[in-house]
C-alpha cells in the first residue's frame, strides 16, 4: 500500500479522434494488480459454470427496461389491445395484405410485421408517405418510432423518423372480404379520420430500470450523475450490493481500486468506465455495457464484440493491434494461408482478379465490407475466396475459400458474384473502372498496385536494425526511421476512423481518390445553395455521409452535420489519405531485409537533402525564440501541454522552390505550418498542396489555399496527436504573399476570385504577435516573432492569424521542427523496489 501511494499514477484520457496511454508502475504495484486479476479471473470461471448450467448470476443478465406506463408499441391501452386481438383473430394474411393494399401501404414485409400494419392502420388510419422521400411509413417497434423504407439516392436509405407520423385525412378503404367478416362493425367504427385517436409513440429513457453505483473521482461529480441518471430513468446507489453495474474511471484499474471496487469484480458484477453513461445518454438507448468493461484484460482476438458497439478507446486499441490483412490489388488476404504457399492473385487477359467493395448506408444502420479474390497457387487448382461481413465484427463475417479445377466456371462464378454484389459487370469496371452505384448494393474500393505503408513500412522489430546499418547521419537517419515506420500511418488512419484491417485505405488508385474529392467539392457547392432546413437538411448530410464513408471506408462511420465536421472528418480526412497514399508509394516494400540499408535508398528516392542545424547557429536560436515567443499550451480537454524543441532539419528538395527563387519575389513571412506526422513525407517529397475545398472554418475559409500562421500556437494543434506524443514536427515554411495582401475578419464569401488572382490572404486573428519585436531574416524575409497579445478583432472566427498563397510555387519548406510535448504540471516518480 505505502509504494502503491508513492507511484505517479498512470493515467488514460481518450480524446474524439485518438488516445494515448502514459504509465509508471513498480513490483510491488504489478503485483496487487494481479491479485485483482486473479480475483476476476476466479469469478470468470464461476461465470462459465452458470453459463454452462444454463443460467446466469443476476448481476449479469443484460440490462432489462421496466415497461413503460404507456405501451409504445400498443398505443392507448386497453380498447387498443382489444382491438388487436379481435383483428389478429378474425382475419387471415390474404386479408391483411388486402387491407394494406387498397389503402396504398407496402404489403412487402414479414407476416408478423404485416399483421401490426394492418391494426395500426384500422385504427389509427393509413399512414401517409414520408415527406421526405415519398417512401411508405413503418414502425420499427425496436426503435420506438415511425420509419421509412424507401430510399434518399442510390447511397443512402431514407433517415425520416416520427414519434407522430402523418397519417391520410380520409376514409379507411375496406375490402369486401372485410366487409364480410365477424368484425366488420367493429372496423367501421375507425372508419371516419374525425372520430379516431391520434397515436404517439413513447420511449423509454436508457437508464430505465437500473440501479448504478459510482465510484471514484470522475470527470464530473458524483452528483451530477445521480442528476443525469435519474433524469433518464435510473437510480443511483451508494453500494454494489444489487445494482445493474459499477461505473468508475479507467485509472481504477492501474491504481488498484477500492474495497468497492474488489467487491463488484468478485461479485461478478460489470465495471464500466464513465463512458458508458455519456454514450447511452447520447444514443438515448443503454450501451452494450462488455463493451465498456475496464477490469477483465483484453484477449489477443480482442472483446468479439463489434468496434461500432465498443467504447471508441477500446476500438483503438484493438484497431491497432490489427494486422492489415490485404495491403493492395495484388495482394492476397491474409486469412486465405494461400500466400504462405506462393499464392497469387489470378491474372487473365489483363483483367486481375482482385475486387474489395464497401457498404455504408446510414438510413439502415449498415456498415459492411467485401473481399472476392481468385488465387493460383504453385501444383495446386485455382483458388476463389469470398468474405462478407459488418466492420469490426470478423467472428460473424460469411467466409469461403474453394477450390476449382475448370478455370474458365470460376471465372465465370467471380464475375456473378462481382454482379451480385454491386449490380454491375466485372469487366468494364476492371477495364475502364466504369460503375454505377445501384441501391442497397456495395461499390468497388479501386486498390493500387503497391503496398499499404502500414504493411511495406518498417515495424516495430525492423526499425532498430535499419537505422543502425543506416550510411546517413544519425539524426537524419533517426528522423528518416519515423518517416519509414508504420506506426504514423497507423495512428493517423485509426485517429480518422479509416483503419480497417480488411481494406488497404493507405493504397487507394488516382482514380478513387479523384472521384473522392469530387464528391467533396459536389456537396460542398450544394450547401451553399440550399435552403433545405429540418429532417430534410438532415437527409441531405446522410445522404452525403453515407456516400463519403462508402468510398472512405471506415470503421466507424458517423452522420455528419456541420462546416467543422465536414472539415475534419472529410476534408482534413481525405488530405491525410492522399498523403499517406503518396508515403505508400515511396515507401514501398520494406518488410525484407534492414541489412542493406532501406533508409539510405528511401532518402535518395526523395530527391532533397536534409541536414540537421547546429544548436550554436543563429539559425537555431531563431527558431527556438520563435517558437517559444509565439507558443501557448495545447490544450486536450483540461490537460495542458507544452512544447520544446528537440532538434531543427533544414530541408532542400527539388519539389520545392529554392531560398534563392523564393528571395525573387515580393512580401516574404516565415510562417509556421501546422502538419500530421503522417503527411510529412508528402510536403517533402511533393511540396505543400492547397486545401481540398473552401469551408467556412479555420484552415479551409480561404478556399484552396496553402495555409500558414505566425503563432506556434496554431500549427501545433495540427501538429499535436494524442497518440503521435510526445513528438511531433512543426513547418517551418517562406511564404510570398505577393504585391496586393487582402486582409480578412470573417470567412469571405467568394474565394474563387482569390484563387484565381493567387492573391495573399491574412486572417485577422482575435490574438496577434507583437509587431514591435518583429525582425528580418536572410535580409529581407519577415519573423513576426512578437509575445502574443489581444487584437482588436474579437468577432474573428480565427484565434491567431494565418496567411493564404494560392500558387505552391509562392511557399518554400525550409526547415522541420522536431517538438516534444509534455504535460505541464506533471511529474513523473519512478520508486526503487525496497
Amino acid at each position: 500500500e505505502g509504494a502503491r501511494d508513492k507511484i505517479s499514477r498512470s493515467h488514460v484520457r481518450r480524446r474524439a479522434e485518438g488516445f494515448y496511454i502514459k504509465c509508471s508502475c513498480d513490483l510491488y504495484y504489478n503485483v496487487y494488480i494481479l491479485y485483482n486479476i486473479f480475483h476476476c479471473f476466479l469469478q470468470k470461471g464461476n461465470l462459465r459454470k452458470h453459463k454452462a448450467e444454463g443460467k446466469l448470476p443476476e448481476a449479469e443478465q443484460s440490462p432489462k427496461k421496466a415497461k413503460s406506463e404507456k405501451d409504445s408499441v400498443n398505443g392507448t391501452g386497453d380498447e387498443y389491445k382489444e382491438f388487436c386481438k379481435a383483428v389478429e383473430e378474425n382475419l387471415s394474411v390474404d386479408q391483411i395484405k388486402e387491407v394494406l393494399e387498397t389503402n396504398g401501404q407496402d404489403c412487402s414485409a414479414p407476416e408478423e410485421t404485416l399483421l401490426a400494419q394492418c391494426q395500426d392502420l384500422l385504427f389509427y388510419g393509413a399512414l401517409d408517405k414520408c415527406p421526405l422521400c415519398g417512401g411508405n411509413l413503418i414502425c420499427d417497434n425496436e426503435k420506438k418510432r415511425f420509419v421509412c423504407g424507401g430510399e434518399i439516392s442510390e447511397w443512402c436509405s431514407c433517415v425520416f423518423s416520427t414519434k407522430s407520423p402523418p397519417r391520410k385525412e380520409e376514409p379507411i378503404k375496406l375490402p369486401d372480404s372485410v366487409m364480410n367478416s365477424a368484425i366488420s362493425d367493429l372496423l367501421k367504427k375507425h372508419q371516419d379520420p374525425k372520430t379516431r385517436p391520434k397515436r404517439e409513440l413513447s420511449s423509454d429513457k436508457p437508464f430505465t430500470g437500473m440501479m448504478i453505483s459510482l465510484m471514484g473521482r470522475l470527470t464530473r461529480t458524483h452528483q451530477y450523475w445521480k442528476n443525469k441518471i435519474e433524469k433518464h430513468g435510473g437510480k443511483v446507489s451508494n453500494s454494489v450490493k444489487g445494482v445493474t453495474c459499477l461505473v468508475v474511471s479507467p485509472a481504477e484499474r492501474e491504481r488498484g481500486g477500492s474495497s468497492k471496487l474488489v467487491e463488484a469484480m468478485e461479485q461478478g458484477l460489470p465495471v464500466v468506465s464513465e463512458a458508458w453513461l455519456i454514450d447511452s445518454i447520447e444514443k438515448q438507448e443503454a450501451q452494450p455495457l462488455e463493451a465498456y468493461d475496464v477490469v477483465s484484460d483484453l484477449s489477443v482476438e480482442g472483446k468479439g464484440i463489434p468496434w461500432d458497439k465498443q467504447d471508441p478507446s477500446e476500438e483503438a486499441i484493438e484497431s491497432l493491434s490489427a494486422e492489415l490483412k490485404i495491403f493492395g490489388k495484388r495482394g492476397v488476404y491474409k486469412d486465405t494461408k494461400l500466400e504462405e504457399s506462393g499464392g497469387k492473385i489470378f491474372e487473365k487477359d489483363g483483367l486481375l482478379y482482385n475486387c474489395a467493395f464497401s457498404l455504408c448506408d446510414l438510413g439502415k444502420g449498415r456498415n459492411e465490407y467485401c473481399i472476392m479474390q481468385l488465387v493460383t497457387v504453385p501444383e495446386s487448382n485455382l483458388n476463389m475466396y469470398f468474405k462478407r461481413g459488418k466492420v469490426g465484427d470478423d467472428p460473424n463475417a460469411e467466409e469461403r475459400l474453394e477450390e476449382w479445377e475448370d478455370e474458365e466456371e470460376a471465372i465465370k462464378e467471380f464475375a456473378r458474384l462481382f454482379e451480385e454484389i454491386t449490380g454491375n459487370e466485372f469487366e468494364p469496371w476492371e477495364r475502364e473502372k466504369k460503375i454505377q452505384k445501384k441501391p442497397h448494393k456495395f461499390f468497388p474500393i479501386d486498390m493500387d498496385d503497391g503496398i499499404d505503408v502500414r504493411s511495406g513500412a518498417l515495424g516495430l522489430r525492423q526499425l532498430g536494425v535499419a537505422s543502425a546499418h543506416c550510411k546517413l547521419e544519425s539524426f537524419v537517419a533517426n528522423f528518416l526511421k519515423v518517416l519509414c515506420g508504420q506506426e504514423i500511418y497507423k495512428y493517423a488512419l485509426m485517429e480518422l476512423g479509416l483503419d480497417p484491417p480488411d481494406l488497404p485505405m493507405g493504397m487507394l488508385t488516382d482514380i478513387h481518390l479523384k472521384r473522392c474529392e469530387e464528391v467533396l467539392l459536389e456537396f460542398v457547392e450544394k450547401l451553399k445553395t440550399t435552403k433545405e432546413t429540418g429532417q430534410k437538411a438532415e437527409a441531405m448530410w446522410a445522404d452525403f455521409s453515407s456516400r463519403w464513408f462508402s468510398l472512405m471506408h471506415s470503421t466507424r462511420p458517423m452522420r455528419l452535420h456541420d462546416f467543422n465536421e465536414l472539415a475534419d472528418h472529410a476534408a482534413s480526412a481525405f488530405e491525410t489519405v492522399r498523403d499517406i497514399n503518396t508515403a505508400s508509394h515511396l515507401v514501398g516494400d520494406m518488410r525484407g531485409d534492414t541489412l542493406d540499408d532501406p533508409l539510405s535508398d528511401r532518402y535518395n528516392k526523395l530527391g532533397c537533402k536534409i541536414s540537421v542545424v547546429d544548436k550554436e547557429s543563429e539559425d537555431y536560436k531563431m527558431i527556438v525564440k520563435y517558437l517559444e515567443t509565439t507558443y501557448e499550451p495545447v490544450k486536450v480537454s483540461d490537460v495542458a501541454y507544452s512544447a520544446t524543441v528537440v532538434n531543427v532539419f533544414a530541408v532542400e528538395s527539388k519539389a520545392i522552390p529554392s531560398l534563392d527563387e523564393i528571395k525573387k519575389l515580393p512580401n516574404k513571412v516565415l510562417l509556421w505550418c501546422g502538419s500530421r506526422s503522417s503527411n510529412l513525407l508528402r510536403h517533402i517529397y511533393k511540396g505543400f498542396l492547397p486545401a481540398v475545398c473552401s469551408l467556412p472554418v479555420p484552415g479551409y475559409m480561404f478556399g484552396r489555399a496553402i495555409v500558414c500562421s505566425d503563432a506556434a500556437a496554431e500549427a501545433a494543434r495540427y501538429g499535436f496527436t494524442a497518440v503521435d506524443r510526445p513528438e511531433g514536427f512543426l513547418v517551418l515554411a517562406v511564404a510570398s504573399l505577393g504585391e496586393e495582401v487582402k486582409e480578412f475578419t470573417s470567412p469571405p464569401e467568394d474565394t474563387k476570385t482569390l484563387e484565381e488572382k493567387k492573391v495573399g490572404v491574412k486572417g485577422l486573428g482575435r490574438k496577434k504577435t507583437e509587431e514591435s519585436e518583429h525582425f528580418m531574416w536572410r535580409d529581407d524575409i519577415k519573423v513576426p516573432c512578437g509575445k502574443l497579445v489581444p487584437s482588436e478583432h474579437k468577432d474573428s472566427p480565427l484565434e491567431y492569424n494565418e496567411y493564404a498563397v494560392y500558387d505552391p510555387k509562392q511557399t518554400s519548406i525550409r526547415f522541420l521542427v522536431e517538438v516534444k510535448y509534455e504535460e505541464k504540471g506533471t511529474e513523473i516518480v519512478d520508486v526503487e523496489p525496497e
